[in-house]
């Protein structure tokens, strides 16, 4: 048994849930220049994402799912995921986005994974009042990948991290295998390997036979 652990804004999707929230509520800028202040270590993780956050107050909630059915899976994403479960292999998604917008892509793409760890958007009669609560309000993904882990009966040095942001890293360097997908340069010198897309993620898991080439 092995658990493989994904990011999911920008490695499981093209998309960020936050942009596409800010674009149906038209603060789509307002939200790009947060992300990009954390980019650039001007503000930390969990300032950015309260203010991106702040920035829905009052959103009405078919709206924020309006924009959830715009995320879509990368090309091979959902098989991969479905092919590794199938091959006795424990999938995380561990991200500091929002869980109804990774459920939302999920149930589209008709595929599910075994744990999912993410922040949670609150609403209060029927719209976003600017909150945001969950486990990841900071960018420590270690810690839940080290729970996991536990939970799985496994080892830390057997799990691997897949992701390509910041943010990332406590996950990345946590894991006995760090896999950079398409990674920022900041990223990309603690990763064990580096993929650029999901096609070559895809055949590296079958080149270490962590998933059955003929995906059964």
């Amino acid at each position: 048994m092995t658990l493989v652990a994904f990011d999911f804004d920008e490695t499981l999707t093209q998309s960020d849930l936050s942009i596409l929230l800010g674009r149906e509520y038209d603060v789509a800028s307002e939200m790009r220049g947060l992300l990009e202040q954390g980019l650039r270590d001007e503000i930390d993780f969990e300032t950015s994402l309260r203010e991106r956050v702040s920035l829905l107050e009052g959103m009405p909630e078919r709206r924020v799912e309006t924009a959830f059915d715009r995320c879509q899976l990368r090309d091979g994403a959902a098989e991969l995921i479905a092919d590794l479960r199938r091959s006795d292999v424990s999938v995380a998604i561990v991200t500091g986005s929002f869980d109804r917008g990774v459920e939302t892509a999920l149930d589209r793409a008709g595929v599910a994974v075994d744990h999912l760890v993410a922040n949670r958007l609150v609403t209060e009669n029927g719209a976003l009042t600017g909150d945001v609560e969950g486990p990841l309000l900071d960018d420590r993904k270690d810690q839940p990948l080290g729970e996991l882990a536990v939970a799985e009966g496994d080892n830390l040095d057997r799990t691997i991290a897949v992701g390509g942001g910041a943010t990332d890293l406590p996950m990345l360097r946590a894991a006995g295998t760090a896999v950079g997908f398409d990674p920022v340069p900041v990223v990309e010198q603690h990763c064990d390997v580096v993929v650029p897309s999901m096609r070559k993620l895809r055949l590296y898991f079958e080149q270490h036979d962590i998933v059955d080439a003929d995906g059964t």
